[in-house]
């Protein structure tokens, strides 16, 4: 064999050249791996990482990659010992092959063909030199489908003990399972020291599956969270090798039976795909005898939706209904990410299927997991557990979900508690997708709830077009009417729902009909404020005049909300402004109660009557004074010329004495500027004093004390039962009144 400084490329060329038939020609690739591993060739991250592939060409491949890789040396020993031993036949082909190459290579230590013939002739365990080196090569056996590897024990004392041949003693004897000699070799030595040693000593020992090796090794303080350059730990070799008396003595030693290897496999992931289940079943019992509420090794074939690794752990006795941490099944991981090839098997085995897994497969909307759980527990599962789950997934517009249960059986049409049938519930949520499912399934379209909503009524509420277009299509008449004889129309004039009141109107919908309260849908949209619907309605012809059970029209209900673009559009149509309702109250009352100062100008600029009274005699001015609203009373004021500022109702109250009587100081200071009388008196003789007096407003009351501009307040004047100012706030006993009372007092010099 050439010497390392010599390069010598024939083996490599050998292997690029007739890397096909090598490809193709390698059957025992496992048996070929053990040899390059025990002749220093591969490390074992180098055959756990050739061994992984599961295409055979692939591996062979990969394997040969390595080799190149490795240099001329390493391919040299590949064809012998080790190709020689795991397969004669390619072997010798190879070998005729090289032979042709003599006639024109004329240089011997060149060719390949004259190595590999040397050492046929001169047999096993013969010393070979080399120009620079001595190698000692040891022999090979091939003794069973699994390549047992036997070592001459004799041999190896008569040969010069180099490091490497102390580290190869090492070894032999742990793949031997010599006890004696290793405790010699190891003397001295740190174990856990893996720069000593071409390979980890507790991996190989696991590896070999020598049980009495590990535990002396064990005993030595081997570290079992050690691992090889692929992330094994010693467990992870043992159970890839089936070797089941070393796993168990590994996991009572300490090791971690969940620890993952760069291609996040478990030892257990490891055993089941190499087929060792004696190994499987060993670790699915202590798993279950030690780990509990964790995620076990069924939760993570449930997660990776390996359905054949959940198969080997349920055939070796895994718990199918095993929580872990967070409560959850394997089942319940499989069905919430969809994995259905696990969540059969799950199923198959008899996995429980409770309320979290029913959620998780609503929360996909995947019609065959749904399916998949109804075919297995159809026969355990309630009518109403059933209906529950239909009207969860109606809820959550799930129309894959909703499939699965009417294929399954499901009543369509059933009710829940609240007197909802699937199609009124998805109507009401404007669920579209459930809805045409429900359609297509014939459910009926005729049923109400228990306040006599229909369905048009409910799909008007959720603004639905596409939904109610279809009922309306299906024959449902657009007058129909539901509740305090609401009609369609009605509810898209309160909803503000343009397009479908347009789409109403087009199919009939009676424009000026009443509610039980005889709004039209002109009120409500005016009652609402939805300024797009009031136009439309107004273009449709709606009756600008009609009124409600309290004879307010439309104006009246704009002129309350105080919305200045409708009041203007109802104008513009022709509503009046001056009409009165039943308590004789105009627009322009209920605009100046609510303090909508710009719908009072509003109305005001068309000649709305501002000197109007209602069926009490109280003009706008009263109710504006009274509720404080100033800016709406300098607007009534000034359009009025300052000449309704004393106008009297039919209690010949002036809007001073209502500004008076609800503490309205700012109003009161305005009303006085624009000239209101202040000593003004009602029926009952009381002056706006008296009425502060009376409810004590102390702010008030000094307004009134404490002007001088114009008339003065008459602090002497006498009520219908001959009482001043300050005897009615001495008849009362707050804070107030006693503060507005030492007041007077003052000011009637009464006291200091």
């Amino acid at each position: 064999m050439g010497s390392t400084k010599f390069t010598n490329p024939y083996a490599i060329e050998v292997i690029r050249t007739r890397k096909k038939e090598l490809v193709g020609g390698i059957s025992n690739t496992e048996d070929l791996l053990d040899l390059l591993v025990f002749n220093g060739v591969f490390l074992p991250e180098n055959r756990v990482l050739v061994s992984s592939i599961t295409a055979q060409e692939e591996k062979n491949s990969r394997m040969l990659n390595i080799l190149m890789s490795r240099g001329e040396r390493a391919c040299r020993i590949f064809f012998y010992p080790c190709l020689k031993s795991a397969q004669p036949d390619l072997y010798q082909s190879i070998k005729t092959y090289v032979g042709q190459l003599n006639e024109n290579i004329k240089d011997t230590r060149r060719q390949l063909i004259g190595y590999l013939l040397e050492k046929d002739r001169q047999g096993p365990m013969k010393k070979i030199q080399d120009t620079n080196r001595t190698h000692i090569n040891e022999t090979v056996e091939h003794k069973s489908k699994k390549t047992e590897l036997l070592f001459s024990s004799d041999k190896l004392k008569e040969t010069h003990a180099t490091p490497e041949d102390s580290s190869n003693g090492i070894l032999n004897a742990v793949s031997m399972g010599d006890v004696p000699r290793l405790q010699e070799l190891l003397k001295g030595i740190n174990i856990n020291d893996t720069n000593a040693f071409s390979h980890d000593i507790l991996h190989l020992a696991a590896e070999h599956g020598q049980v009495s090796v590990i535990n002396l090794l064990l005993r030595q303080g081997a570290k079992l969270d050690l691992r090889d350059r692929m992330g094994c730990t010693a467990l992870h070799k043992a159970s890839e090798m089936g070797h089941t008396s070393a796993v168990l003595a590994l996991i009572r030693a300490g090791a971690d039976i969940y620890a993952t290897d760069q291609a996040l496999k478990t030892p257990q992931h490891l055993a089941a795909q190499n087929g060792h289940e004696n190994t499987v079943r060993t670790l699915v019992l202590e798993e279950r005898r030690n780990f509990k509420n964790q995620t076990t090794f069924l939760h993570m074939a449930a997660i990776d939706d390996d359905s054949v690794f959940a198969e080997i752990l349920l055939r070796n006795d895994a718990s199918v209904d095993t929580c872990d941490g967070q409560t959850k099944t394997a089942l319940f991981h499989a069905i919430s990410r969809g994995n259905e090839k696990t969540a059969a098997v799950l199923l198959q085995a008899g996995a429980n299927v409770d309320s979290g897994v029913i959620e998780a497969a609503l929360e996909l909307n995947k019609k065959p997991l749904l399916s998949l759980l109804l075919r297995n527990i159809k026969t355990t599962m309630s009518q109403n557990e059933v209906k529950s789950i239909l009207f969860k997934a109606v809820k959550r517009n799930l129309d894959e979900i909703v499939v699965a249960l009417i294929e399954s059986g499901a009543d369509i049409n059933v009710c829940n508690d609240m007197g909802y049938t699937p199609l009124l519930l998805a109507i009401e949520l404007g669920n579209w997708e459930v809805f045409k499912v429900l359609v297509s399934n014939k459910a009926q379209i005729n049923t109400r709830l228990p306040n006599q909503m229909s369905p048009i009524h409910l799909a008007i509420q959720s603004g639905s077009k596409q939904i109610t277009e279809i009922l309306l299509d299906m024959g449902i008449d657009p007058n129909i009417i539901g509740p305090k004889e609401q009609m369609p129309l009605h509810l898209c004039a309160l909803h503000n729902h343009p397009a479908l009141l347009a789409l109403l109107l087009h199919k009939g919908a009676q424009i000026n009909a009443v509610t039980q309260d005889g709004f039209t849908a002109l009120h409500l949209a005016c009652q609402s404020g939805h300024k797009e619907a009031v136009a439309q309605l107004l273009e449709g012809k709606a009756d600008l005049h009609a009124q409600d059970r309290t004879a307010r029209t439309a104006l009246h209900w704009a002129a309350a909300q105080g919305d200045i673009g409708i009041i203007k559009l109802l104008l513009f149509f022709g509503s009046n402004p001056d009409i009165v309702e039943k308590e004789k109250k105009t627009p322009l009352h209920l605009a100046a109660m609510a303090g909508h100062t710009q719908a009072v100008s509003t109305l005001v600029a068309v000649k709305a009557k501002v000197a109007a009274k209602d069926m009490d005699g109280s003009t706008a001015l009263h109710y504006a004074a009274r509720n404080g609203h100033i800016h709406v009373v300098a607007a009534l004021l000034t359009a009025g010329k300052n000449k309704n500022v004393n106008e009297r109702n039919v209690w010949r109250r002036t809007p001073l004495h209502f500004a008076a009587e609800h503490g309205q100081e700012h109003v009161v200071g305005l009303l006085l500027e624009r000239q209101a009388k202040i000593n003004a008196i009602d029926n009952n003789k009381d002056t706006p004093l008296h009425w502060a007096c009376r409810t004590g407003h102390l702010g008030t009351v000094q307004k009134l004390v404490n002007w001088i501009h114009g008339e003065k307040v008459n602090l002497q004047a006498t009520n219908n039962v001959m009482k001043t100012a300050l005897q009615v706030a001495e008849a009362e006993a707050s804070l107030n009144h006693q503060n507005i009372c030492l007041l007077l007092k003052k000011k009637m010099l009464l006291i200091k």
